[in-house]
Protein backbone atom coordinates (compact mmCIF):
# COMPACT_ATOMS: atom_id res chain seq x y z
CA UNK A 1 0.00 0.00 0.00
CA UNK A 2 1.28 3.44 -0.91
CA UNK A 3 1.39 6.19 1.66
CA UNK A 4 -0.16 9.44 0.52
CA UNK A 5 -0.33 12.87 2.05
CA UNK A 6 -2.94 15.54 1.66
CA UNK A 7 -1.61 18.03 -0.89
CA UNK A 8 -2.97 21.09 0.91
CA UNK A 9 -1.42 20.01 4.20
CA UNK A 10 1.89 19.44 2.43
CA UNK A 11 1.77 22.98 1.02
CA UNK A 12 0.97 24.44 4.45
CA UNK A 13 3.87 22.61 6.09
CA UNK A 14 6.32 23.55 3.36
CA UNK A 15 5.30 27.23 3.40
CA UNK A 16 5.71 27.34 7.19
CA UNK A 17 9.23 25.92 7.11
CA UNK A 18 10.45 27.47 3.83
CA UNK A 19 9.76 31.19 3.26
CA UNK A 20 11.40 30.97 -0.17
CA UNK A 21 8.74 28.43 -1.21
CA UNK A 22 5.98 30.84 -0.14
CA UNK A 23 7.58 33.61 -2.18
CA UNK A 24 7.89 31.27 -5.15
CA UNK A 25 4.19 30.44 -4.93
CA UNK A 26 3.30 34.13 -4.90
CA UNK A 27 5.57 34.71 -7.89
CA UNK A 28 4.02 31.75 -9.73
CA UNK A 29 0.48 33.01 -9.08
CA UNK A 30 1.36 36.46 -10.42
CA UNK A 31 3.09 34.97 -13.46
CA UNK A 32 0.13 32.72 -14.22
CA UNK A 33 -2.30 35.65 -14.04
CA UNK A 34 -0.17 37.69 -16.38
CA UNK A 35 0.27 34.72 -18.73
CA UNK A 36 -3.45 34.20 -19.18
CA UNK A 37 -3.96 31.26 -16.81
CA UNK A 38 -6.20 32.80 -14.14
CA UNK A 39 -7.78 29.52 -12.98
CA UNK A 40 -4.44 28.00 -11.96
CA UNK A 41 -3.31 31.31 -10.48
CA UNK A 42 -6.40 31.59 -8.27
CA UNK A 43 -5.94 28.07 -6.93
CA UNK A 44 -2.27 28.64 -6.10
CA UNK A 45 -3.11 31.96 -4.47
CA UNK A 46 -5.89 30.28 -2.44
CA UNK A 47 -3.48 27.61 -1.19
CA UNK A 48 -0.96 30.31 -0.30
CA UNK A 49 -3.57 32.32 1.62
CA UNK A 50 -4.59 29.19 3.54
CA UNK A 51 -0.95 28.46 4.39
CA UNK A 52 -0.06 32.00 5.47
CA UNK A 53 -2.38 34.84 6.36
CA UNK A 54 -5.65 32.87 6.37
CA UNK A 55 -8.95 34.06 4.96
CA UNK A 56 -10.19 35.73 8.15
CA UNK A 57 -7.07 37.90 8.44
CA UNK A 58 -7.09 38.52 4.69
CA UNK A 59 -10.67 39.77 5.05
CA UNK A 60 -9.52 42.29 7.67
CA UNK A 61 -6.53 43.40 5.60
CA UNK A 62 -8.53 43.84 2.38
CA UNK A 63 -11.81 45.04 3.93
CA UNK A 64 -13.61 42.31 1.99
CA UNK A 65 -15.84 39.59 3.47
CA UNK A 66 -14.07 36.27 4.00
CA UNK A 67 -16.81 34.40 2.13
CA UNK A 68 -16.35 36.68 -0.89
CA UNK A 69 -12.60 36.11 -0.85
CA UNK A 70 -13.18 32.35 -0.81
CA UNK A 71 -15.42 32.68 -3.87
CA UNK A 72 -12.96 34.96 -5.67
CA UNK A 73 -10.15 32.45 -5.25
CA UNK A 74 -12.20 29.40 -6.18
CA UNK A 75 -11.76 27.56 -9.46
CA UNK A 76 -14.67 29.45 -11.02
CA UNK A 77 -14.02 32.71 -9.19
CA UNK A 78 -13.98 36.00 -11.05
CA UNK A 79 -12.25 38.63 -8.92
CA UNK A 80 -11.99 42.17 -10.24
CA UNK A 81 -8.55 43.66 -10.80
CA UNK A 82 -9.07 45.85 -7.73
CA UNK A 83 -9.79 42.79 -5.59
CA UNK A 84 -6.80 40.90 -7.02
CA UNK A 85 -4.56 43.86 -6.33
CA UNK A 86 -5.81 43.99 -2.73
CA UNK A 87 -5.26 40.24 -2.26
CA UNK A 88 -1.79 40.27 -3.80
CA UNK A 89 -0.89 43.37 -1.80
CA UNK A 90 -1.99 41.84 1.50
CA UNK A 91 -0.19 38.54 0.87
CA UNK A 92 2.92 40.37 -0.33
CA UNK A 93 2.99 42.48 2.84
CA UNK A 94 2.35 39.40 5.00
CA UNK A 95 5.33 37.65 3.38
CA UNK A 96 7.39 40.87 3.44
CA UNK A 97 8.31 40.68 -0.23
CA UNK A 98 8.34 43.13 -3.11
CA UNK A 99 7.59 42.45 -6.74
CA UNK A 100 10.34 43.05 -9.27
CA UNK A 101 8.61 43.62 -12.58
CA UNK A 102 10.67 43.22 -15.73
CA UNK A 103 9.58 43.91 -19.28
CA UNK A 104 10.74 41.39 -21.84
CA UNK A 105 10.47 42.38 -25.47
CA UNK A 106 9.27 39.65 -27.78
CA UNK A 107 10.64 39.86 -31.29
Amino acid sequence: MTLTRDFKQTVVERVQRDPAFAKALLDEAATLFLSGEPEAARLILRDLVNATVGFESLAELTCKPSKSLHRMLSQKGNPSMDNLAAIFGAVRKWLKVAFDVRVVEIA
